[in-house]
């Protein structure tokens, strides 16, 4: 009754306060402060343009939180999984509609928000509501536990926010199907299905059977629903056909909010429907999301332009051997920190992102053992480089690029974090060179390392470190000297490049055999003694990928570590960018695979999928300016 009183409070506060970028995320127990009335102001330095205030984004969601009702009181049952079961798979089965509490219309909006990137405009009003959620979920309050969707939302998003929930309170979820086995009963609770598929995919742990359990089979009943027709011309067949073939972990968030933006007539009908909102509410939400997108490509137009303008000054594009990959390391960058105020990050990651494909390809197939001992050397005499002579035009194009934007970033990192960092990015360059130094010393004595010197060095090479490590200094916390000698530092970096490499290998597989590269498919087969097929081998090694992925993100979301959280994510940003690339084959490679995606990113204008107030396509009137 208590969980209820609080959440009704909550539902019908009508102040909005404006809170910190990095909030930190308490749990339950703890005393919310006195909130004091937002007073509307303009600011000129808006990505939304001149006139556009921060009042009016947050009074969507006081109009929101205005519309709530009180729960309705219901008695706890003394078994949970009879209780569920005898009401199906949700509410719906009983009333005909989707479950109406005040707390399910909270989470969906929290999810439309977030699912649309513009979920930061209002960080104070979302952590009350998932303060107060996760309140209710330690209660186990009815309201959650007695309908399937809403408790598998609850779970995906509060623990996505951190929060420490356990996938064992789905247990009832997953006894409860033993009472419907068959698909009869569930055809028309797509809703709930869909929300249990997603929640099967945050799992944090190679022990949370249960999500693999609810996964497979709300997959398995998905399916057969778009095969059979039965979601065919209705609103949620483009959703569920896209969470089918796009877990959250393969796809960037921007990609994400683009969808969602454009697809706002489905996934914001939730919304509408279940808040009791008016259509000029969902249309003002909608109004914000495309202008946080369009002004946002405005800024990665104007980086993109900055990027290239580097690769020519560097003579980057002179070296015939380098893949030239800015467009995408850039879509990288732009789809996972995609925030204005991080584009420092941003390029850093798409300059380190270009100069390791360029070294990459130095040490594969573009240099000399003499011309690869020369880049090692000049690295490590670093300031002292001059003494020594460049070995070819080649070396001294490749480290003059390296030492330029190091010294250039470690000035500004050091700064940001007031301390000297720079002799940290010149290990971080040093430690990939010396293991690619390695590589090549193994194809040379035709070695064949052991599957732990394999991995160990492969995890280096994978090239993820001068990418990522660097960024951890630009965007926002502090991360001292110790935080960097740290287990939890080095055990993020290790599986989130383990788990790269490793996907990257299952599709590399073919092209580095004929290139003499050892790769962790070729070793499984060479240590099987030829038992295992190629295939067999790939199917093998994905059960190490998908335990790195869980135990990564298990990481990330841990509130305990010396790490701060924003830089914790971007090892989680990485690990999705590895799946979007080499989930289904090397798109990495091609010149054209992803093209696409970095027009709908950076260029092309968003084209709605239907909409009663805008027109299409919607392009923000800030955007000829800087064209």
């Amino acid at each position: 009754m208590e969980c209820k009183r609080k959440q009704h409070q909550l539902a019908t506060r009508p102040v909005i306060e404006h809170q910190p970028r990095y909030p930190e995320l308490i749990g339950n127990g703890q005393r919310r402060q006195a909130r004091r009335p937002f007073r509307a102001q303009r600011f000129s330095s808006s990505p939304y343009g001149p006139g556009l205030s921060i009042a009016v984004h947050l009074a969507v969601v006081t109009r929101v939180t205005q519309a709530h009702k009180t729960f309705e009181v219901e008695e706890h049952s003394n078994s949970p999984a009879k209780k569920f079961s005898s009401h199906g798979i949700s509410r719906q089965h009983n009333k005909g509609t989707s479950s109406d509490t005040a707390m399910r219309k909270q989470l969906e909006q929290v999810d439309v928000l977030q699912n649309m990137g513009i979920s930061r405009h209002f960080d104070g009003e979302i952590k009350r509501i998932l303060d107060m959620t996760y309140s209710c979920w330690l209660q186990g309050d009815e309201d959650i536990i007695l309908d399937a969707g809403t408790c598998a939302m609850a779970f995906r998003i509060l623990r996505m926010n951190g929060y420490d929930v356990s996938a064992d309170e789905l247990h009832h979820v997953a006894e409860a199907l033993g009472f419907h086995p068959s698909l009869e009963g569930y055809l028309n609770d797509t809703r709930s299905l869909l929300e249990l598929h997603k929640a099967s995919k945050v799992s944090i742990s190679e022990d949370e059977s249960i999500l693999d359990f609810i996964g497979s089979w709300s997959g398995c009943l998905l399916k057969e629903q778009l095969r059979s027709g039965g979601l065919q011309g209705t609103p949620l067949f483009r959703e569920v056909e896209h969470a089918l073939e796009f877990p959250f972990y393969t796809t960037l968030d921007r990609l994400d909010h683009r969808w969602n933006i454009e697809n706002f007539n489905i996934t914001g009908e939730k919304m509408l429907k279940t808040s009791s909102m008016l259509c000029s509410t969902n249309d003002d939400i909608l109004a914000l999301g495309i202008r946080d997108f369009s002004a946002s490509q405005v800024t990665y137009q104007e980086e993109l332009r900055h990027l290239k303008s580097w690769v020519k000054e560097s003579r980057l594009d002179q070296l015939p051997f380098a893949r030239q990959k800015l467009e995408y390391f850039y879509l990288s960058a732009a789809g996972t920190i995609f925030t204005p105020e991080l584009s420092d990050a941003r390029i850093l990651w798409a300059k380190n992102g270009v100069l390791t494909t360029i070294v990459d390809d130095f040490f594969d197939v573009g240099g000399s053992k003499e011309e690869l001992e020369n880049l090692v050397t000049l690295a490590e005499m670093w300031d002292e480089h001059h003494k020594i002579e460049f070995y070819s035009e080649h070396v001294e194009i490749v480290f003059s690029a390296i030492y330029i934007l190091v010294t250039r970033l470690g000035e500004k990192a050091s700064l940001l974090q007031d301390r000297d960092v720079t002799k940290h990015l010149v290990e971080i360059w040093l430690d990939l060179l010396k293991s690619m130094m390695t590589e090549v010393e193994w194809r040379i004595n035709k070695y064949i390392p052991t599957t732990e010197e394999y991995i160990t060095n492969a995890a280096l090479t994978f090239a993820l470190g001068p990418i990522v490590l660097p960024a951890l200094y630009f965007v926002g916390p502090k991360i001292p000297e110790s935080a960097v000698k740290d287990l939890e530092y080095n055990e993020l970096f290790r599986l989130m490049s383990t788990c790269g490499r490793l996907l990257n290998d299952v599709q590399t597989y073919e092209r580095e055999y004929r290139e003499g590269k050892v790769n962790s498919v070729s070793l499984l087969i060479h240590q099987s003694g030829g038992s295992l097929s190629i295939a067999e081998a790939r199917r093998e090694i994905q059960k190490p990928i998908d335990t790195c992925r869980r135990d990564l993100l298990g990481l990330v979301l841990r509130k305990e570590g010396v790490v701060p959280r924003p830089c914790k994510e971007l090892f989680w940003k990485m690990c999705k960018v590895c799946y979007f690339f080499y989930s289904r084959g090397d798109a990495f490679s091609s010149p054209d695979e992803k093209a696409r995606e970095v027009d709908a990113v950076v260029n092309l204008p968003l084209l709605l999928k239907g909409s009663s107030n805008v027109s299409l396509p919607i392009l923000w009137e800030g955007s000829n300016q800087h064209a």
